[in-house]
């Protein structure tokens, strides 16, 4: 005779039908133990126990796969996929791709179930799960004897994870805008930098531009998109990068501390800044890099993306994706950004601004090249040696200088003619316009200077409050 194990329920059953046979006892009280609803059910009971004995109370579909189960080939398909291709995502971001890519129709706790019975956990399981896990790893750990088995188990044993804290939102959209940049292994075989922006009420990811670097060049980048397509915003949070803030090094003297061009820039539009170096600061922009290094990076790689200028193009349609299914409701009744200012005003506002001197040459030496000043018309205009000026690269790139309260176009000078007066025939033209900024251009350098002191006055002002 085989040996019957039946569960605790089923045990309990058995042990209450036996007495009642044995002792010939009230039916009516077996009946209530059991919580059945008629004696005739007690019956049964009695019936199949006087047949078959202690078996008849194993439940019929103990040991039976279900119809509708998942076959163990199916199982082991789903699991190549996700080490093979999909390694670097959530269960919820894996069951996406399933069906967008593989034509694969799961729920996310089917998909869980496969990848855990695998030991196969989520980049964003919990502290308490993987925990857990690892008791479990460990007590086979132990009881196996084979190396190849050891090995395997050692190696599904994962670390614990740091998270931040949380706080408030704030109510209205484009209030505080948190901006940071992380550099990470995003596409490809180098290192680039991410700066993205995300707004502190809606978690609504507002701009992204990827750069070799964390410079003046991506924040522009980002505040471009801002400002393009919603506006002025309230308030940029961000670390103390020299971008925003810079404080020279030994030293507690106001004058000594540069003011930087991001800063006047968004002084000009009338956007505040607040610096920190505490990650807390900025938690929203903190966990956003986390859930891009989950989401971003499987969506580059299977993008083939390998460079800087695809992914940029890139980025667009996938915050679209992404703020669609995480970002909340934009209330626009509740949006406090300002106008968007015109293109040209934004052209303008983020340029770049670097001071030189006029050589022998009469000319400006700006990245290795050299460059003459040229009036509204491309006549040039000479100045002498020694002559101060700011020369200032826009936005778009394009270049100019002032020089005695005056903006004129930079032209460049080539090292050879592109054609000989004597030899190439050249066709008569007429002088065409060029576009120079008014004298109420707000990078001046009179102008920025006197940002500057401003700012140094205003420290001065608060520190002696303090004082």
């Amino acid at each position: 005779m085989r040996k019957v194990e039946l569960s605790l329920k089923e045990k309990q059953k058995y042990e209450i039908i036996k007495k009642l046979v044995e002792t010939n006892g009230n039916k009516e009280r077996a009946r209530i133990k059991l919580k059945l609803k008629s004696i005739r059910q007690v019956n049964r009971l009695i019936v199949g126990y006087k047949e078959f004995g202690k078996e008849f109370f194993v439940h019929g579909n103990r040991g039976r796969k279900p119809k509708h189960a998942l076959t163990d080939e199916f199982k082991d398909e789903i699991e190549t996929l996700y080490n093979s291709k999909y390694f670097d995502c959530t269960y919820t971001q894996f069951t996406e791709y399933l069906a967008e890519r593989e034509n694969v129709f799961l729920s996310v706790p089917e998909v869980g179930q496969i990848l855990r019975e695998r030991y196969i956990l989520s980049p964003k399981s919990r502290k308490i799960t993987k925990k857990n896990l690892k008791k479990k790893l460990l007590a086979q750990k132990e009881k196996s004897k084979s190396k190849k088995e050891i090995a395997k188990l050692q190696a599904n044993i994962v670390a614990l994870e740091d998270a931040h804290p949380r706080q408030p939102r704030c109510i209205y959209f484009g209030e505080e805008i948190q901006t940071d940049a992380c550099i990470h292994l995003w596409f490809g075989n180098f290192k680039t930098a991410l700066h993205a922006a995300i707004d502190d009420s809606t978690g609504h990811v507002v701009a992204a531009y990827f750069d070799n670097q964390e410079p003046l060049n991506g924040y522009y980048n980002v505040y471009y998109q801002i400002l393009t397509n919603y506006g002025i915003p309230y308030l940029f949070k961000t670390d103390k990068r020299t971008v925003f803030e810079y404080n020279k090094k030994g030293t507690t003297s106001d004058e000594d501390n540069t003011f930087t061009q991001f800063a006047y820039a968004c002084s000009q539009l009338g956007t505040s800044i607040e610096c920190s170096s505490v990650p807390e600061f900025k938690p929203r922009i903190e966990r956003l890099f986390e859930s891009f290094q989950l989401r971003l990076i499987p969506e580059l790689r299977l993008a083939n993306i390998t460079t800087i200028e695809e992914a940029n193009a890139f980025l667009p349609s996938f915050l679209d994706k992404y703020n669609s299914k995480f970002a909340l409701c934009i209330d626009n009744t509740k949006s406090v950004f300002e106008k968007q200012p015109s293109e040209q005003k934004i052209n303008l506002i983020l340029a770049v601004l670097s001071r030189r001197i006029v050589d022998t040459g009469h000319s400006i030496c700006f990245k290795k090249k050299h460059y003459r000043t040229v009036n509204s018309v491309g006549t040039p205009i000479y100045f002498g040696k020694g002559t101060k000026c700011m020369v200032i690269e826009a936005f778009d790139k394009k270049l100019y200088a002032t020089v005695e309260d005056s903006i004129f176009a930079l032209e460049e000078i080539p090292e050879v003619q592109a054609l000989s007066e004597n030899f190439d025939e050249i066709l008569p033209t007429e002088p065409k316009k060029i576009y120079i900024p008014r004298m109420t251009h707000p990078f001046k350098r009179d102008s920025f200077e006197k940002f500057v002191a401003k700012q140094i006055e205003k420290i001065q002002k608060e520190l002696e409050k303090v004082s």
